[in-house]
């Protein structure tokens, strides 16, 4: 629960803001408007104050002209369509730490429903660097397009708040040419059960050893709470689940010591609850595997937001990675990586051989 709501002027002009305004008065929480549009108050003696005042900040907004210019996000998804900015969680590993700027406010998005409406233009259309695309004029054989809301924020951590995530599934629900995906560190899926989702969202969960998630992903639902959030979502309709396809990412994965035994745990926990009886059906579901990795600009960051943070983020025990744009990240050495990745891919195939593995980065 945040302990200070500001709503926009305009963000409550939308019918989707006036619903969010009834929603969080519901709760009881209080409430101003900022009549200018600005959201103010959030900027502290030092990083650590601002830090702690951004965090405790809801902020319902309209979102920008310039959102409504997808952009590509593979390998998550075709397009990147946030329904907010901002996480209400605590991992030190943050990474959002250094790519969205100012104060790390929650933003939820007021105008969602022109949002979802927008990407009905983006229908058929696909990133021209897919490594699966499968035909020559780019469209990829007419699979569904899809489109990734969780790059910005955890849609789950906010949902009691905003009801966002429930919008966009009921809108792809009604689309047969695109998709929705969403993940989360959360587990309060009740109100996801029933939704008319008809096949077209792909729910997920991130998903870490149980030492790794105690230590540094402050504020979120514990690893076992998200695995059983997780396995109600799939569930058939008729055990009294929601019947979707799901996806596990398991992620940041770091060598920490004696890494095999801990992760072997993690695996062994997903394959008890998310294997069932033959005559439920076959269940839809594949993952993603993330190796931590950071930049110096978010090291910076986080090591402001974290001071006393346990995390390992020393460049002597890494590799340098740049991108296209000139820029550095860290990541394991080359050893590590196979090493990790080895492990992950037999162990995975061992125990769902019918669950592909998109991609290991």
């Amino acid at each position: 629960m945040p302990k200070r709501v500001v709503f926009t002027a305009d963000a409550l002009k939308e019918p989707f803001g006036q619903a969010m305004h009834d929603r969080i008065s519901a709760l009881g929480l209080p409430i101003d408007i900022a009549q200018n549009n600005r959201i103010t108050g959030l900027r502290g003696a030092d990083e650590r104050e601002t830090y702690r005042l951004a965090k405790n900040t809801l902020a319902v907004v309209n979102a920008p002209a310039g959102a409504f210019k997808f952009q590509p996000i593979p390998p998550s998804a075709d397009w990147q369509m946030n329904l907010a900015e901002g996480c209400p969680a605590h991992c030190q590993y943050c990474y959002l730490a250094g790519s969205l700027s100012g104060p790390p406010v929650v933003k939820a998005f007021a105008n969602l429903p022109k949002l979802l409406a927008h990407t009905a233009t983006y229908e058929g259309t696909y990133p021209p660097n897919r490594t699966w695309q499968n035909s020559a004029d780019g469209t990829a054989g007419n699979r569904p397009t899809t489109f990734e809301v969780s790059c910005y924020t955890d849609v789950l951590g906010i949902e009691h708040l905003t009801g966002s995530l429930a919008e966009c599934i009921r809108y792809f629900g009604t689309r047969e040419q695109s998709q929705l995906r969403f993940v989360t560190k959360y587990g309060q899926v009740d109100s996801l059960i029933d939704l008319p989702h008809h096949g077209q969202t792909r729910a997920r969960v991130s998903l870490n050893a149980d030492s790794i998630a105690r230590r540094i992903e402050g504020g979120t639902a514990s690893v076992e709470a998200r695995l059983q959030a997780i396995r109600q979502l799939a569930l058939p309709r008729a055990q009294g689940g929601g019947g979707y396809p799901i996806g596990l990412v398991i992620a940041p994965i770091m060598p920490i010591p004696d890494w095999q035994q801990h992760y072997t745990a993690l695996l062994d926990r997903m394959q008890e609850l998310l294997t069932w009886p033959a005559h439920y059906g076959p269940i839809d579901m594949n993952v993603e595997f993330i190796s931590h990795r950071f930049t110096p600009g978010s090291k910076d960051v986080l090591l402001q937001w974290y001071p006393n943070t346990s995390l390992d983020m020393d460049e002597a025990t890494r590799a340098e990675k740049r991108n296209k744009f000139g820029g550095t990240k860290y990541v394991y050495r080359p050893d590590d990586m196979r090493a990790m990745k080895a492990f992950f891919y037999t162990e995975w195939q061992k125990r769902f051989p019918n669950a592909p593995i998109l991609y290991w980065t």
